[in-house]
């Protein structure tokens, strides 16, 4: 499955950060995860932390799938806003989901200072604001579900809203005290070859072809011909899981971006803060590390890659139509313009945890705007399955809930 269009700005930015061999002798480990994203390389921090024999295989270079077209907006806010998530999964599920996201973001700062990372990680504000009068009825109920959650949050109106970023044609919106953003592609890699030295071993353009389940281990054939075998396999191949679960659990859709220099003096702010809003599909907006404005939205089914990337130049004028509602004074020279693809499921949650059908094996898959802080929630959850511990969450994150 081809996840992005050809021009991600993470992956021009930062280009070929480092490439890996492929696998060309059998080998064994305690666990194999397969997949070089984002997910992958926290999920190998992970192991290598917890002292496993850990391998990774992917079938591209690492992180050429999804990562390299992430927006990486670091959110406790999950794409099912807290009061609705609460009538469908009940209230401690709920929250205690949106606690874990929240605490997702702090873990993520530990780990960049830990390793010296230079992927900007950088904490911001979030505003998530009402672009139509009707919403801030619904929008307000989930301030309030907020606040009662205990998440540090104020209600700024209209004209507030005008004030602090100089937004117009809003109607009122959230501003929440905890967020971040980094640059995920880099981060990954960073954390690959901070764990590589301590023992971890990838291969990549390498790509599982079978497995076979044994009492106690599995035998992982790849593409070469060679095997590794594994006491546990740890499954991070994010949308990719289309193609090995043929259930039903999430619908893809693509979802655009666009990246260009900005005039500083125009958004005030906005260096600071995550942006969105309550369109749907709704519009996303950040600043990058190195000072452009990235904005996203536009959301559609996903058919095939070739259908997602003849609409880019259409997303791009919907984008900055868009844009146009909250800043009609500025104009948006547009540098990048890409198209990732993601999943959305019926709750917004992820799936963590085991399927029936494959033995000896997890899974990791991070959904929706909230991939990245989902996955870190996962490096605890498998490292707790490991151990043979339950996990509070697991309930909520498993398959057929």
């Amino acid at each position: 499955m081809d996840l992005k269009s050809n021009e991600p700005f993470w992956l021009l930015k930062n280009g070929l950060i480092a490439s890996y061999p492929s696998l060309k002798s059998d080998e064994k480990c305690d666990v194999l995860i397969i997949g070089g994203g984002i997910t992958g390389s926290l999920i190998a921090h992970q192991m290598i932390k917890d002292g496993y024999e850990t391998i990774l295989i992917d079938k591209r270079e690492l992180c050429n799938g999804s990562t390299s077209a992430t927006t990486s907006m670091l959110q406790y806010e999950i794409d099912v806003p807290l009061d609705e998530l609460i009538g469908k999964i009940g209230k401690k599920g709920a929250v205690e989901s949106y606690k874990a996201c929240s605490e997702a973001i702090d873990v993520i700062e530990g780990i960049s200072r830990q390793i010296r990372s230079n992927a900007g990680f950088k904490r911001k504000k979030s505003l998530y604001f009402a672009s139509k009068k009707k919403d801030v009825e619904w929008l307000k109920k989930e301030y309030e579900a907020r606040k009662n959650a205990g998440f540090e949050v104020k209600w700024l109106n209209s004209e507030q809203i005008l004030k602090n970023f100089e937004f117009e044609n809003t109607y009122g919106g959230i501003v929440s005290r905890q967020g971040a953003s980094i640059d995920a592609f880099q981060f990954a890699h960073e954390l690959f070859k901070h764990n590589v030295r301590k023992g971890l071993k990838i291969f990549d353009k390498t790509e599982m072809v079978n497995v076979e389940y044994h009492k106690g281990f599995n035998l992982a054939t790849v593409d070469s011909g060679f095997q590794i075998k594994a006491k546990k396999i740890i499954y991070c191949i994010g949308y990719e899981s289309k193609n090995l679960l043929k259930e039903n659990f999430v619908d893809l859709k693509s979802t655009y971006a666009v990246v260009s220099e900005m005039d500083k003096d125009k958004f005030k702010n906005i260096n600071n803060t995550l942006v969105w809003n309550t369109d749907d599909p709704y519009i996303y907006m950040r600043t990058t590390d190195d000072g452009r404005l990235l904005i996203g939205g536009g959301d559609e089914d996903f058919y095939d890659a070739e259908k997602r990337d003849a609409l880019l130049e259409k997303k791009k004028k919907e984008i900055l139509k868009n844009l146009k509602k909250i800043k009609p004074d500025y104009h948006f020279y547009p540098d990048f313009v890409w198209a990732g693809t993601f999943g959305e499921t019926k709750d917004g949650l992820p799936y963590i945890g085991e399927h029936e059908k494959f033995k000896n094996s997890y899974f990791v898959l991070g959904f929706g705007g909230n991939g990245i802080t989902f996955s870190v929630t996962g490096m605890e959850m498998v490292s707790s399955f490991l151990k043979n511990k339950k996990h509070p969450l697991s309930r909520y994150f498993k398959f057929g809930r």
